[in-house]
């Protein structure tokens, strides 16, 4: 069962970077849907530098511009030239698609240097991980991981326990008054809408670097939509994100571990399974209560000032 649930983690950290990226910048009043272009866009950026270089702080550099250019573009077109949000995330999805399968069309098939993957082997950290059950679940894992906590728990001080995070839910809730307190609205939307595209990047090349370190064709496998998903799931909260990040990750991975156990089941019902859970977590989402986990006020509305 640890073993399981360790695999699960690693599994879901890449939805966890996704998702708290999307979490941000939805928190900012702006909905972003080209999370999974933006984790193609990352995870072939990555791939690409951490081939040529074999230096793991470069790659993953690499990959978070890549994803932070992808959510600049976003953020030019909805906040600079109000377009609406929804149709320029998909279009940023087919665009990350396209630009992933232009640049990674040669390297089909490469595999990631020896000396980068030793980077982002398992670390045992000293005490922690001889916690029974949750120290080999949460505490044996590679740094990647680690830096996921990290990003979790700076996340929620920040969202929920500076000044500057509170100037930022108050442009998504409302941005019109927000502005009249003398908040730089378009400053705040650009600042985290590439934040948050950044993340989307380096949940990309975990999956490029880490999960499957030989470059293939849509690595992401749709999991940029299930992120999206996710922060409804989560009720925009960083720390529900990071278990929902998990319960995901353990969902991906279930055919394999019902395989090894002798369970003959169909792999293609298997692979399934994530989606269909979220179709059932976006519905159960929308009928609990009103009062709890209600999105931003703002959420994918465009603001113009003189309409104040």
């Amino acid at each position: 069962m640890e073993i399981f649930l360790a695999a699960a983690v690693v599994a879901g950290t890449p939805l966890l970077f996704a998702t708290v990226g999307e979490l941000i910048t939805e928190k900012s009043g702006s909905l972003n849907l080209g999370v999974e272009g933006m984790m193609l866009m990352g995870a072939c950026i990555g791939f690409v530098v951490g081939l040529s270089t074999g230096n793991p702080l470069l790659a993953l550099g690499g990959a978070a511009l890549a994803g932070a250019g992808g959510a600049f573009i976003f953020a030019l077109i909805t906040v600079t030239l109000r377009a609406n949000q929804v149709v320029t995330g998909l279009t940023l999805t087919i665009f990350g698609a396209g630009f992933s399968r232009f640049v990674g069309q040669n390297m089909v098939g490469a595999v990631i240097p020896a000396e980068l993957r030793m980077s982002f082997a398992k670390v045992n950290i000293p005490l922690l991980s001889d916690i029974p059950f949750l120290g080999p679940v949460f505490f044996r894992q590679d740094s990647f991981v680690y830096f996921g906590y990290v990003i979790v728990i700076l996340s929620t001080i920040y969202l929920f326990k500076t000044r500057v995070g509170l100037n930022m839910r108050a442009v998504g809730e409302n941005a019109a008054a927000a502005d009249a307190s003398g908040i730089n609205v378009s400053l705040y939307k650009y600042v985290h809408i590439i934040l948050g595209g950044a993340f989307c990047g380096l949940g990309g090349a975990y999956l490029s670097l880490v999960t499957v370190p030989i470059w293939q064709v849509d690595v992401v496998g749709g999991r940029g939509w299930i992120a999206v998903a996710l922060v409804i799931f989560a009720a925009w909260n960083p720390i529900k994100a990071l278990l929902a990040a998990f319960l995901f990750g353990g969902l991906s991975i279930l055919g394999l571990r019902l395989q090894s156990m002798g369970v003959n089941v169909s792999q293609y019902l298997v692979d399934m399974i994530p989606y269909i859970a979220t179709i059932v977590i976006v519905i159960v989402s929308t009928m609990r209560n009103r009062k709890e986990g209600l999105p931003p006020g703002d959420l994918g509305n465009a603001y113009f000032r003189e309409e104040r």
